[in-house]
């Protein structure tokens, strides 16, 4: 039997594809081990958090999920705080650009559980099993199935087989860097501020989350150089909860007072990844497609931009074009290609920036975030920039 269209993979960008795809009417069906998320323990916060820029969670309002994730579980961000290795720093706010929010902190299994539920709900058909291969149209399972389809949409993440399959060359450049991620209890309030750090260890975002019982707190996302980041990994727990507290003690200066991590610490290696989006009968969606460096976290925004723009451009082709037809998917090519591309620009020209030790590169980074921070449009264009995708 032929599927319409195969969506590979079932993370949160697999499955947002899918539905956007069901909503428009087009026959789809997903391919990925079935594997339910169950709601998390109160109190208790996944390790990976992302921040939803206002044009994702629209995106996920359109879908019908935004109001089925738990709203005690979400944190709004109004102000972002940037500060430079010497005096320069920017400050964000929100109402600088009147919008509610600059983005909201939702942990990745409460987006993957909502969205999994809704793709049951809607009758989408769920194959449990994964692809090993493409070859003429037809998505090859590891269980041996041959699945025909027009159109195979690769969401099957940064190490995607039906990528590999379809022959879609990934260029990858790895930054040295170890993404290290804990939740932290923070001593002080963070009233809805995300906090970033440029400093000679690479660098620290605190993102606000949901307060405990214990009081605020605050999730970490530290790229630090990877044999720190190997080093501290390698310590007794105890050992390496006073070495990430002494660091964050001496980079953040006590913005946040006393900061002790609640869960483990957990580390990625971190890459820049680009290539092809598409191939004959083939579309990559997220990390299959790109990856970023996540210094302004906006790695999943482009994902889920891919997902509603290739749902909009299939759905809207002519009726006589298949949703494989080679002009389709060009178009989507085309149309994530300036997104994609400046994304990658902005995120790696800022880790170049901001890791040179040249006094000049120095001067510059500092003194352009005293002139940004003194220009109120400059922040409001900053702002609407980062809330599209």
């Amino acid at each position: 039997m032929k599927q319409g269209i195969l969506v590979c993979g079932a993370g949160i960008v697999g499955l947002a594809t899918a539905l956007a795809l069901a909503r428009r009417k087009q026959p789809v069906t997903v391919l990925a081990p079935a594997a339910a998320v169950p709601p998390a323990p109160a109190e208790h916060y996944a390790p990976r958090v992302y921040a939803l820029s206002p044009a994702s969670q629209r995106f996920l309002a359109a879908l019908g999920i935004w109001d089925a994730l738990p709203a005690a579980r979400i944190a709004p961000v109004d102000t972002m705080e940037i500060h430079g290795d010497a005096d320069g720093s920017v400050t964000l706010d929100a109402w600088q650009a009147a919008q509610p929010h600059l983005a909201w902190i939702v942990e990745a299994a409460e987006i993957e559980r909502v969205l999994a539920q809704a793709v049951r709900l809607s009758g989408i058909p769920w194959i449990a099993d994964r692809c090993a291969g493409f070859q003429a149209g037809a998505v090859l399972t590891e269980n041996g199935a041959q699945l025909r389809t027009d159109l195979a949409i690769g969401a099957d993440g940064a190490g995607s087989p039906l990528r590999s399959a379809a022959g879609l060359k990934q260029h990858s450049t790895p930054y040295g860097q170890v993404g290290l991620v804990s939740h932290l209890d923070a001593a002080l309030p963070h009233h809805g501020a995300a906090m970033q750090w440029f400093h000679d260890e690479g660098v620290l975002a605190l993102l606000p989350l949901p307060g405990t019982a214990r009081g605020p707190q605050v999730s970490m996302v530290w790229s630090a150089p990877s044999a720190r980041a190997q080093a501290l990994q390698a310590l007794p727990a105890d050992a390496q909860a006073d070495a990430v507290a002494a660091h964050l003690a001496a980079v953040t200066q006590g913005r946040l007072g006393t900061l002790r991590m609640n869960i483990g610490l957990h580390g990625f290696p971190l890459f820049l990844e680009h290539g092809p989006m598409t191939a004959p009968g083939v579309a990559l969606v997220g990390d299959a497609a790109h990856r970023v460096h996540p210094l302004a976290g906006q790695g999943l925004n482009l994902g889920l931009g891919d997902a509603e723009t290739l749902a909009t451009i299939v759905a809207g082709r002519e009726p006589y074009r298949s949703a494989g037809d080679p002009r389709v998917l060009r178009r989507y090519q085309r149309a994530r290609a300036e997104p994609v591309l400046a994304m990658r620009l902005a995120t790696d020209g800022l880790h170049k920036l901001f890791t040179s030790r040249a006094a000049p590169a120095a001067w510059l980074r500092n003194a352009g975030m005293r002139w940004v921070d003194a220009v109120p449009v400059f922040k409001r264009l900053l702002i609407e920039q980062a809330s599209g995708r």
